[in-house]
């Protein structure tokens, strides 16, 4: 199992990648979810759960910063399901000027993650704190629903999942090639970082609980390759207008 010491992408690198941002806010043309809507959904999604255990999975950035409170975590997979970056993001860690591109759950495959235990009694006021979280607007509403996981003891469970799917106008269908998806995270930034630090959070943080995502180390190692090829020739067009003043 290759270790976070060993990635191609480094701190470094992604250092480069950062830029001040201004936060452009939402389109205008999206439908904001108000706190009724949330109440509503979480109400929904709380009484479907019911007595049973609630698990939430986690395969990007809910490992590392989950936004809601848990008492338990293990590994999991998700069977017929994989990462991809999918998910257009003008906002966040990415621009009107320059998209970025985030990580959703696309169709084949399996998807090693983490799933978070909620207390029993406290169910229904952590949904809503991972609603608010990972859905803003009427656009997402299709992109989470109850998947069945499979736990390293064999139990099968089913867990909250965001941006598994769906019909938002922001999926990118067909899903592109590595290369493309890699000159995309090594360029785009946003208020709230770049597409290149997420990468390098969430294979630092799967590694952490011994998952190894071949897609993600091979795209890892391109966005590296695609940040020192930029940080060359940009050291290169410095130095080429020296000499030419």
């Amino acid at each position: 199992m290759p270790k976070p010491s060993t990635l191609s992408l480094t701190q470094d690198l992604v250092d480069l990648c950062f830029r001040e941002e201004v936060d452009p806010g939402q389109p205008a043309t999206w439908e904001p979810l108000t706190d009724d809507d949330f109440v509503e959904i979480a109400d929904r999604l709380a009484a479907e759960i019911g007595e049973d255990p609630l698990w939430v999975f986690a395969y990007g950035s809910l490992i590392w910063k989950p936004g809601f409170d848990s008492i338990a975590c293990q590994r999991a997979a998700a069977f017929g399901w994989h990462r991809s970056f999918s998910l257009r993001i003008e906002r966040g860690r990415g621009s009107p000027a320059q998209p970025g591109l985030m990580m959703m759950l696309s169709r084949g495959g399996r998807c090693d993650g983490v799933i978070y235990r909620v207390a029993d009694d406290d169910k229904r006021v952590q949904i809503e704190k991972a609603l608010r979280r990972e859905v803003s607007h009427r656009d997402s509403l299709t992109s989470f629903r109850w998947l069945p996981v499979r736990t390293q003891a064999g139990e099968t469970v089913r867990a909250l999942t965001f941006w598994v799917g769906g019909t938002s106008k922001r999926i990118v269908r067909p899903l592109l090639p590595l290369d493309e998806v890699a000159k995309v995270l090594a360029r785009a930034c946003g208020h709230r970082g770049s597409c290149a630090e997420y990468l390098y959070n969430t294979v630092v943080h799967l590694a952490e609980f011994g998952i190894h995502d071949r897609n993600l180390w091979r795209l890892q190692e391109m966005v590296a390759k695609e940040i020192r090829g930029m940080h060359v020739r940009e050291k290169v067009d410095v130095e080429d207008v020296g000499v030419e003043a």
